[in-house]
């Protein structure tokens, strides 16, 4: 056998390690993570108006979700609480469609590289951490100037009527460059959270299904495996918050005009040092709360919704005699 036939069969060996996606595939996968984000996103406008306004806003700090949220409703009545609903809505849109077809193109190429199924298995972990990483980067390209205004209105609710306003007041009066001021931060935030949404996620459902005898997996009825998609997201969601929720509260300050001026790095490391690990934690429970119920949510849809479009489960690694969670979630 020639050093070029031995290639060959090595690429197909490495190509059917993973199912082949087409862009209708990849496109279903788009619009299902586009939706289960929006949807998920514009519920939680409110209990991120006030996470967000408990890290910012020193008349709110120390004060719990519900305290914050009636003193929002009292100065600003109940509009109040659905402040940054419009760039909420519409930047999860196109950040949710990058991060979950994102993921499952990412897993399926690392998959691929791994070079066997024994070491995609053995090597999962360090794929979903990837694979989140890669699809989270991405996103957040998508995702940023869309985070910068609605922090801007939810810090200011004077500062203009909406998205459109918002944005192109920042636009025309601070330029290109501060609608991407926050994208470094962005990212410490949101590739963590991707990290412990998807990793998690993905360790904590395969766990559940590996305690199941074989019967007991054979015969999982759709309310059983409805619980075990919603107990992994809660988890998942947890984890996440964990994780992102320093870089978070950073964002929060940096999109509102605090600290000093100089290089990104330096601000973040002024405004950490400033705020200590009580600051940067401020506000965590609130957000816990509704980051478990966001991607429990996520993974819920998703599933439904990709399941609806006709899209393959996506790639799956597990050990052997395990039966395998669905990709990415949902059931």
């Amino acid at each position: 056998m020639t050093s070029t036939q031995t290639v060959e069969k090595a690429k197909a060996a490495v190509g059917s390690l993973t199912p082949t996606f087409t862009s209708k595939d990849y496109s279903s996968y788009f619009l299902a993570g586009a939706l289960c984000c929006t949807l998920s996103h514009g519920a939680m406008t409110p209990i991120d108006v006030v996470k967000t306004r408990i890290q910012i806003d020193p008349a709110l700090k120390g004060n719990s979700l519900l305290v914050a949220g009636r003193k929002i409703v009292a100065a600003e009545g109940p509009a109040g609480l659905l402040t940054g609903f419009g760039p909420t809505a519409v930047g999860y849109l196109l950040q949710g469609g990058a991060k979950f077809a994102g993921y499952e193109a990412a897993k399926k190429y690392l998959v691929e590289l791994s070079g066997s199924k024994e070491a995609a298995v053995q090597n999962r972990t360090a794929i979903y951490l990837g694979g989140a990483a890669i699809a989270e980067f991405f996103a957040d390209i998508l995702l940023t100037p869309a985070e910068a205004t609605r922090i801007r209105l939810v810090s200011d609710p004077k500062y203009a009527n909406g998205l459109v306003s918002g944005f192109t007041k920042i636009l025309r009066t601070e330029g290109v460059g501060s609608l991407y001021a926050g994208f470094i931060p962005i990212i410490c935030k949101q590739i963590p959270y991707a990290i412990g949404q998807f990793t998690v996620n993905e360790r904590c459902t395969e766990l559940i299904y590996n305690q199941l005898t074989p019967e007991t997996k054979e015969n999982l009825g759709a309310t059983s495996k409805f619980g075990i998609t919603l107990g992994s997201g809660i988890v998942a969601g947890f984890a996440a918050a964990i994780l992102s929720h320093p870089a978070d509260t950073l964002l929060s300050q940096i999109n509102k005009g605090h600290g000093p001026k100089g290089s990104m790095v330096y601000r973040l490391v002024t405004l950490g040092r400033e705020a200590g690990v009580a600051g940067l934690f401020a506000g965590l429970g609130p957000r816990m709360v509704m980051t478990a119920g966001l991607v429990s949510s996520q993974f819920i849809m998703y599933g439904y919704i990709k399941t609806a479009l006709g899209a393959p489960a996506g790639v799956e690694i597990h050990k052997e005699g395990s039966t395998a969670p669905p990709s990415s979630g949902g059931h």
